[in-house]
């Protein structure tokens, strides 16, 4: 009677940082990033929780992975990495790039609020900050200059989206309790209060658009740079 044979067990990738960022990420879109947890990831991966304590001492540790896995994806994404060379006038470089960081952002659910705060892992930011300043610089910035400019638009955008997904977690899906024209109807003695619902809650591709150029004109005005 021949014997049957033996099957070979499904290969299971290694457990490393990468793959628990990859994993966390798909559970956040799931659940949002207050119902992420240590246990919740180690259960999707099928393994025990401590294991994950070999490579993340904490869950801001594994958020700054998860921030900056969020980094290499948007880089690797020409449309959102944007110009960067010398010759590209500063203002078209920083509304691309930013354009690009709440593109990136929106695509998870609470993906601003795990860039807050979040420190990348590696030096690939490094790179692309580098190249960027350098662009400023040939254009007349100084450096603090430069990296005030940065910092202000990034805050802007940042800022922003996390107001965004408090409306909307994620594209298609909006948060109970705003509803323009039922807020408006509760505000009806605040006739402005209650008009202001629709520029606020409403059109958040254009809200972002004006946004943005009003930073940037106070940065032109500001150093005296156009």
């Amino acid at each position: 009677m021949n014997a049957k044979p033996q099957q070979t067990p499904p290969r299971v990738p290694p457990l490393t940082r990468l793959t628990v960022a990859e994993t966390a990420l798909r559970l956040l879109n799931e659940g949002g990033l207050d119902k992420l947890t240590l246990r919740a990831i180690a259960q999707e991966l099928d393994v025990k929780a401590p294991a994950l304590y070999w490579h993340f001492k904490n869950k801001q540790e594994l958020i700054d992975e998860m921030a900056t896995e969020m980094f290499r994806r948007m880089v690797a994404d020409p449309e959102a990495s944007g110009p960067d060379a010398p010759t590209t006038p500063w203002r078209e470089q920083m509304s691309v790039a930013n354009r690009g960081l709440r593109r990136a952002l929106l695509s998870y659910r609470d993906g601003a609020r795990v860039f807050t705060g979040s420190r990348f892992n590696g030096t690939e930011h490094a790179e692309r900050s580098e190249a960027h300043l350098r662009a400023l610089l040939a254009q007349g910035f100084e450096l603090p200059q430069a990296v005030r400019a940065m910092a202000t638009a990034f805050s802007y955008t940042l800022g922003f989206v996390i107001e965004e997904q408090g409306v909307h977690p994620v594209p298609g899906e909006r948060r109970e309790g705003y509803d323009v024209t039922e807020r408006g109807e509760r505000l009806a003695d605040y006739p402005l209060a209650a008009a202001a619902g629709t520029h606020l809650f409403e059109e958040y591709d254009e809200h972002f658009e004006e946004g943005l150029q009003i930073v940037l004109d106070g940065i032109a005005a500001h150093y005296g740079i156009h």
